[in-house]
């Protein structure tokens, strides 16, 4: 019987009694391979057929040659675990390669190898991946390219925000359609007062408003607008304000650039004002200036020290509550107090730093101007330095403590006899001392009698002398 009558003999045998296998077999079918190789038990090729899709190549050398040989490399494991696999289980799970050809061209190709019924042996059937090796090749290459874009952007929006933060003009970004602000830089935050989430609109005087909704029209229309002179804030001081219209995601905003276009007056008044800065900035003690909801407008060196941040212009435009820590003590309760009282004094509370370090401070405070105008000033004032420096060895603390060490000792109604008698002889001590001795003064210092006070004297052991016998001895 002709070789080609066994092969289809068989074929006709497996499909019939492997229903697995003609699930395969349908599968490479629909895959439509484009090498179909005809192995002997040992993997030997006997024949070998390729389609279309190759159609310069020739493989009649592949024939009597180990089908391990023609392959690469790498590929040599795979080809045996598959060959095992037919063997054993009369199919094996799909495997890539790279098929070396007789011209020496290299294709990856996907086998899976089938058993045919009988004596007939293996059928190796593969299908080129060239075209898919290509596509993912274009897609690393289109992913390294979207990354360095991707950096190209990061760089520039840093060296963006490095301008924006460092420019000396005022600049804010508003919404295109509400106008609120989004971000504004530390030089506008300082200068106007105007913190993210403002209506800018609310700051223009009336009588500016209509022109300034016409400059924004026309940033609209063209893409800028020259700029026109505008009075902002309670004061109405003037600024020259140009409008630039960008793209931002959700939605355009517009990009303000605010010039002053103040008097000579004005300009003067500005020195004199960059004169307090100078000195506020070399003070000791930390000081901020926020609005009226707490949003940081400056900050000196010892502030920022105090909450361990860098520079000024990371501070800005957020919250001074960030650092705010001690329950009881929060932004809410400073501000509240500051609207009833217009000012405190020696509020206690906790800072938390940036890298979580805590420092005991008191804040004083005063608040001035109206509305969105409203301005506070804070001296905060690391107080942990003098706490850890109050010396605790002195015999008035010793004996404060041993009374304390008594505390679940010692019924309550003895321990207050026992403060009470450690804090008068405390006191008899201190007024002796500032009287020379003199009991007479000490009486009249304690407000007690000078019977009285010889009784203390003799109850607490005191020498017991008289006022003529301390003036001689002065």
């Amino acid at each position: 019987m002709p070789d080609d009558m066994v092969y289809s003999s068989a074929w006709v045998d497996v499909r019939i009694r492997s229903a697995p296998l003609e699930r395969t077999m349908n599968r490479v079918n629909f895959a439509q391979p484009d090498i179909t190789l005809m192995l002997d038990w040992e993997g030997v090729i006997r024949q070998a057929d390729l389609s279309s899709a190759i159609p310069t190549e020739q493989v009649g050398d592949w024939v009597g040659r180990p089908w391990i040989d023609t392959v690469g490399d790498t590929g040599g494991d795979w080809i045996s675990r598959m060959l095992d696999d037919a063997r054993n289980r009369g199919v094996s799970a799909f495997r890539q390669v790279r098929q070396r050809f007789p011209s020496g061209l290299e294709l990856p190709i996907e086998y899976t190898t089938v058993r045919l019924g009988g004596e007939a042996g293996l059928i190796a059937v593969g299908k080129n991946l060239q075209a898919v090796a290509e596509l993912q090749s274009r897609l690393i290459a289109t992913q390294q390219a979207r990354e360095q874009d991707y950096w190209k952007l990061r760089d520039i929006e840093t060296r963006s925000r490095l301008l924006f933060d460092a420019s000396n003009e005022a600049v804010l970004v508003v919404e295109a359609e509400s106008l609120r602000v989004i971000e504004a830089n530390p030089a506008a935050i300082r200068a106007i007062g105007l913190a993210p989430g403002w209506e800018f609109l609310h700051e223009v005087a009336p009588r500016d408003e209509e022109a300034f909704r016409g400059m924004l029209r026309r940033a609209r229309e063209h893409g800028r607008a020259p700029g026109i002179l505008v009075h902002l804030g309670a004061e109405r001081t003037s600024w020259l304000v140009r409008a630039t219209l960008m793209a931002r995601d959700p939605g355009p905003v517009f990009l303000l650039q605010l010039a002053s276009a103040g008097t000579d007056t004005q300009s003067a008044a500005r020195g004199t004002l960059l004169r307090v800065d100078d000195i506020l900035e070399r003070l000791p003690d930390a000081f901020a200036v926020t609005d009226q909801d707490g949003t940081m407008r400056r900050a000196n060196k010892a502030f920022l020290e105090l909450i361990q941040a860098p520079t000024e212009a990371g501070v800005l435009g957020q919250s001074i509550g960030r650092w705010l820590s001690r329950p009881g003590s929060s932004l809410g309760v400073l501000l509240a107090t500051l609207h009833e009282h217009g000012a405190v004094s020696q509020f206690p509370t906790v800072i938390t730093g940036e890298v979580g370090l805590e420092a005991d401070v008191e804040i004083s405070a005063a608040s001035s101007g109206i509305g969105s105008a409203r301005a506070i000033g804070l001296i905060v004032r690391d107080i942990g330095r003098r706490m850890s420096a109050r010396d605790d060895t002195t015999p008035l603390s010793k004996a404060f403590t041993a009374i304390e060490d008594g505390i679940g000792k010692t019924p309550l109604p003895a321990l207050v006899r026992q403060t009470a008698a450690v804090l008068e002889r405390h006191c008899i001590e201190r007024a002796l001392a500032l009287a020379n001795g003199n009991r007479t003064a000490t009486a009249e210092l304690l407000g007690l009698s000078r019977q009285s006070l010889y009784a203390k004297l003799d109850r607490y052991g005191f020498h017991a002398q008289s006022d003529d016998e301390v003036e001689d001895e002065v």
